[in-house]
């Protein structure tokens, strides 16, 4: 029996519930389908999923099923940057999901679709998918277009940047601003949303192809049917959640997210999504697995090309083709056949007959380069360890000048973001200085982006290839340039980042994967010598005060893990 008729025997009320909304007699014995959106006038990646969700109530009316669609709106990363809502950020990742066992919990249905674009509300919906073990199929809102001369959004904070040192004119840079972007879908660069609907593929849990869809197109309303289609077939064959996020298929979005370039911030929702089943995934899976998969795609932010263009040469499926020897082929997947299976069958001529028809002038091998002449070979994240960052810290190796790789810099230290990104543009930031951001990990502030000060960098010839930023808070995942970030442990919880002074002489060494204080404004020291210093300087340090102390700040403040384990409150 459907678990929606068990419950319902047992529930004498809720006949009488639904008939009230509108349902016909005959609904209620049909299979139960919950369709959760991050619908919401929000921001474009949101803003025209109703358009989907209405595609899926009417597909899943005429298969026999009652489907009811529920919302969680998800806030816009790129709306909340340069100010306190940044905050806010991370934490909506865990109450999206929240509220979707809530409303999964709550009320019976027999499997879900999940309809989502962007940065915390696909990774929420992974999230309660992986909790509740139900049989799922996520539906990406895919990416929006380039602006004219492939402007892409993630170029604003470079023009900002510019702007404020009188580089470009007022009027230029609102040029930029008001076409950046031209339409629905996800931001087009390898962000975190483009980056979270490769790895929602690449886990097993869309459909081949679904990833990155252009999103106003046909395709996207055409896959959302199939999607619909393949929900009932994992209910009839029982398959859930668990029979798919396997260790393995973790393991295979790891590498889809070295090929790719991903977003670092896959490394907080990766091992988010696992740890609901038990699986444990570290950031020294992504280092080991990142050392041995080619950096196969020529996308911003550290490439050339938008986002949109990865649907023009093949799609994800044609990615993970060229990765084959690399994946593995027999994990499960939401068509209810292999990986192996899918990408024998995947023919992006046919399943993205509409778009295909439109021709672009480009070089397919120019995005999506060949393996044996990859961008890198050794994928495209690094995990360092050190004195100052214990537990460890992200950086990704693939968008800095090899000349970074193994340098000594001067500490210039801030207790926000803020502070540093005056001093940036102001020019007091010096080539050899290391710009130290902390008391913004997650037990500090919430973990905020640092985009905006990273790309102050990145944006000055004089310090891009100079300069490294370190911080325990993130990143946005259209940064670029010498960005170490997820220090952990953080500054709020005494990890040593919190004791680094003004002068400190910082070693970072991405062959080796370390990054340590070897000095003070005096020279360098012996190990020893250090390990007194930080000793010392620990034992004399007061302890935190809370920024947040109520609301969802002060919850999320207080219970969350480091950033290096994924930022999580359960």
């Amino acid at each position: 029996m459907l678990k929606s008729q068990e419950i319902r025997l047992g529930a004498p009320e809720m006949d009488s519930l639904r008939l009230g909304m509108g349902w016909k007699k005959n609904d209620l014995s049909k299979t139960q389908i919950l369709i959760e959106s991050t619908f919401g006038k929000s921001h474009p990646g949101s803003v025209h999923l109703n358009k989907l969700v209405e595609v899926a109530i009417k597909k899943l009316t005429t298969l026999n099923a009652s489907p009811s669609d529920y919302y969680g709106t998800d806030i816009c990363d790129g709306q909340a940057q340069g100010h306190d809502g940044m905050n806010y950020s991370l934490v909506s990742r865990e109450i999206i999901a929240n509220l979707i066992e809530i409303h999964y919990g709550a009320t019976p249905f027999d499997g879900g679709l999940f309809i989502s674009s962007c940065d915390k509300g696909l990774p929420a919906h992974l999230v309660a998918i992986a909790r509740l073990n139900i049989p799922a199929v996520v539906m990406p809102g895919g990416v929006m277009g380039a602006g004219p001369e492939l402007l892409t959004l993630n170029q604003i904070g470079t023009y900002s940047a510019m702007e404020k040192r009188g580089e470009i004119s007022k009027e230029k840079y609102d040029f930029y601003k008001e076409n950046a972007c031209p339409g629905c879908g996800a931001c087009s660069f390898m962000g975190t949303a483009a980056t979270m609907q490769t790895l929602a593929e690449a886990l097993g849990l869309t459909l081949p192809g679904a990833a990155l869809l252009p999103g106003s197109s046909k395709v996207l309303e055409e896959y959302t049917k199939k999607s619909s289609e393949a929900v009932l077939n994992l209910i009839e064959k029982g398959i859930t959640a668990k029979d798919i996020l396997t260790r393995e298929a973790f393991e295979n979005a790891i590498i889809i997210h070295a090929a790719i370039g991903g977003s670092t911030n896959a490394m907080l929702h990766i091992p988010a999504i696992a740890k609901q089943l038990g699986i444990e995934i570290t950031a020294e899976d992504f280092d080991k697995i990142h050392r041995k998969v080619p950096y196969i795609l020529n996308v911003r932010p550290s490439g050339h090309w938008p986002a949109e263009y990865i649907y023009h040469s093949g799609g994800i499926p044609f990615i993970m083709s060229k990765l084959k020897k690399y994946l593995n082929l027999n994990v499960m997947t939401v068509t209810g056949e292999t990986l192996g299976e899918n990408l024998e069958k995947f023919n992006s001529q046919v399943s993205y007959e509409e778009i295909t028809q439109t021709k672009k002038n480009f070089d397919k091998d120019s995005v999506i380069y060949p393996i044996d002449k990859p961008l890198y070979e050794g994928g495209s994240v690094s995990v360092l360890k050190g004195n100052i960052a214990p537990e460890g810290c992200v950086i990704k190796h693939s968008a800095i000048p090899k000349t970074m790789w193994n340098v000594t810099l001067k500490s210039r230290v801030f207790n926000c973001e803020e502070d540093a990104f005056k001093a940036v543009i102001e020019k007091s930031i010096k080539p050899g200085d290391a710009v130290i951001i902390r008391y913004e990990g997650p037990r500090g502030s919430g973990m905020p982006e640092m985009f905006y000060t990273t790309e102050a960098i990145a944006s000055d010839e004089e310090l891009n290839s100079s300069v490294a930023l370190i911080t325990d808070g993130r990143f946005s995942g259209a940064t670029r340039g010498p960005a170490i970030g997820h220090v952990s442990p953080e500054a709020a919880s005494k990890g040593p980042i919190s004791i680094v002074e003004d002068g400190d002489l910082i070693e970072i060494d991405i062959e080796n994967r370390t990054i340590n204080i070897v000095g003070t404004e005096d020279g360098k020291l012996s190990l020893d010598e250090i390990d007194k210093i930080i000793s010392d300087r620990l034992k004399h340090l007061k302890d935190y005060e809370p920024r947040f102390k109520s609301g969802v700040l002060g919850l999320y403040t207080a219970n969350a893990t480091s950033g290096i384990k994924g930022g999580t409150i359960y």
